[in-house]
């Protein structure tokens, strides 16, 4: 007897097909039915409806394939199990920073209070403005005139950089740091600002920095994860956990939560004592039976990427318990970051946190501050000194610890919100302007860096004389993400992920520029 492949093809020739090997049917593209050929055995097929299934067949196929492949991100029933993973890869370019610490300030800080000083503020004060910059101004029921600073600026380090008596810590790192005073977004709005700054896009469902990044890189640490935030234990930013999602990455790359108070992680111990070498065969056996259920269901990348979860967890279970234990610092440590302090314990711990974290490997360290704690829409000078007695310390023992440990050379530190503020007052209900505060400014907003291949000691771009606007060197998000990658050593344009058939980028498709003026 022939095999099938000799037996469709000898049937084609002569212009008739044998029932048993059509496989389908779909009446859409007519012909007889399979109930047709039971009730007519003598029915032949012609040559020209034989190609037409097959043809009908090809087709299914390969919808069903392209199907797939969007469905599940971009693998196919094709792909290696493992297509996805945090092993380390090398960067494609050279590279200065191998991880990075993210420290966002929520809430959107004040340029012209912190790093910008802007005398025409003083000979200003009190003058109205309103009229000029009204399609700039989120409430402009409660604006008011233009607003002093009510900090005092000098010039600090040797570079002579200007801060305020706000960041009285922060003053004494600067020939450390690269502050970018021309930075500008596209949205003066708190959930919008936040997706920009972090992914990119305006809206939710993309993915965040620290997605990107261990997305391109891995991580060096295979028992602790690659991506982790440390949110602060007083709230939430206004967007809540979306700001480190994977969007439609894989779920792999999704940052971790560490709590900064009790417990890091929980559920992290054993429930029960065990002698190690029974844990670690019960380990193996579900790694084994994890396999097995994964290979019926390839393309499902978040069975893949919870399987990896649960294994990180058990892996975890020493080397998380290690890296988060502070009573392993010495008390001049301890002291330097403002552990235990009455006002900058919170984010002292997360700042030593993260410094633990990097030296373990972790790629991507991102820390969160209380619910919009630099938004100060009244009570200014009140608001903004409470944000930097909390941070400031914090931040500069930071600084000061990585350079120590040889640490800041390989990471990236990054400081900065999601906009700036506006020149002008912005009134609190009883119109009192001791109590006055500033609005949203997408126009202006300052960010630093620091370390990973950043020269220290500058200030690049500027804004105009009132601080509403950058108007030399302007830096936009895309530019500032170009910059973070390449310092990396990670093209933004190469760097991306297929959805749809396009490449989607986190600089997104308008040209960035890296910001080449503060690489070292």
């Amino acid at each position: 007897m022939k095999n099938p492949i000799q037996a469709v093809s000898s049937f084609a020739r002569e212009g008739v097909t044998p029932v048993e090997p059509i496989l389908g049917w779909n009446p859409g593209f007519g012909g007889a039915s399979p109930s047709h050929f039971r009730d007519n055995p003598s029915y032949q097929l012609t040559r020209r409806d034989f190609f037409e299934r097959v043809g009908t067949g090809c087709l299914g196929a390969a919808f069903a394939t392209l199907l797939g492949r969007d469905l599940s991100g971009g693998i196919t029933s094709a792909s290696p199990l493992n297509e996805y993973n945090l092993k380390p890869k090398l960067p494609i370019l050279s590279a200065s920073a191998r991880s990075v610490i993210h420290l966002f300030m929520n809430g959107g800080p004040s340029q012209m209070d912190l790093f910008d000083p802007k005398p025409a503020l003083d000979k200003f004060h009190g003058q109205s403005h309103f009229e000029k910059i009204a399609g700039e101004v989120e409430n402009p029921q409660s604006a008011g005139a233009l607003m002093r600073s009510p900090f005092k600026f000098e010039r600090h380090g040797q570079s002579g950089i200007w801060v305020s008596d706000a960041l009285p810590y922060l003053s004494q790192c600067v020939d450390e740091i690269a502050v970018i005073r021309s930075m500008y977004t596209t949205n003066l709005t708190h959930e919008p600002g936040l997706f920009k700054i972090h992914s990119g896009q305006e809206m939710p469902g993309h993915p965040s920095l620290g997605a990107w990044v261990t997305y391109g890189l891995g991580s060096e640490s295979q028992n602790l994860p690659a991506y982790v935030v440390l949110d602060d234990p007083g709230g939430l930013p206004v967007n809540h956990t979306q700001s480190w999602q994977p969007g439609y990455l894989p779920p792999l790359y999704q940052g971790t939560r560490f709590r900064s108070t009790g417990s890091p992680i929980l559920n992290l111990s054993r429930d029960f004592d065990e002698p190690d070498r029974v844990t670690q065969r019960e380990r193996e056996l579900l790694a084994r039976m994890d396999r097995s259920h994964q290979e019926f269901r390839p393309g499902q990348s978040q069975l893949a990427a919870r399987i990896a979860s649960y294994e990180l967890a058990a892996r975890m279970q020493l080397s998380a318990t290690d890296a988060l234990d502070l009573s392993q610092e010495s008390k001049e440590t301890l002291e330097m970051y403002g552990v235990g302090g009455k006002k900058t314990d919170s984010y002292a711990r997360r700042c030593l946190y993260a410094r633990r974290l990097i030296e373990r490997g972790v790629r991507f360290v991102q820390l969160f501050i209380e619910f919009q704690i630099w938004d100060n829409h009244t009570e200014l000078a009140g608001g903004l000194k409470g944000a930097c007695e909390k941070t400031d310390q914090p931040v500069a023992a930071l600084l000061r610890d990585l350079k120590q440990r040889g640490l800041l050379d390989s990471t990236l530190v990054i400081w900065g919100g999601e906009f700036g503020r506006l020149p002008i007052a912005q009134l609190s209900g009883d119109k009192d302007e001791k109590k006055s505060g500033r609005d949203h400014n997408k126009n202006a907003m300052v960010t630093w860096m620091a370390g990973g291949g950043v020269k220290g000691g500058i200030t690049h771009g500027s804004t105009d004389e009132l601080g509403m606007a950058a108007v030399e060197n302007r830096v936009s998000v895309p530019d500032f993400h170009a910059t973070m990658l390449r310092l990396l050593g990670l093209d933004h344009e190469e760097l991306f992920f297929m959805r749809n058939g396009l490449r989607d980028r986190l600089t997104g498709v308008n040209p960035a520029r890296i910001v080449t003026e503060i690489l070292a």
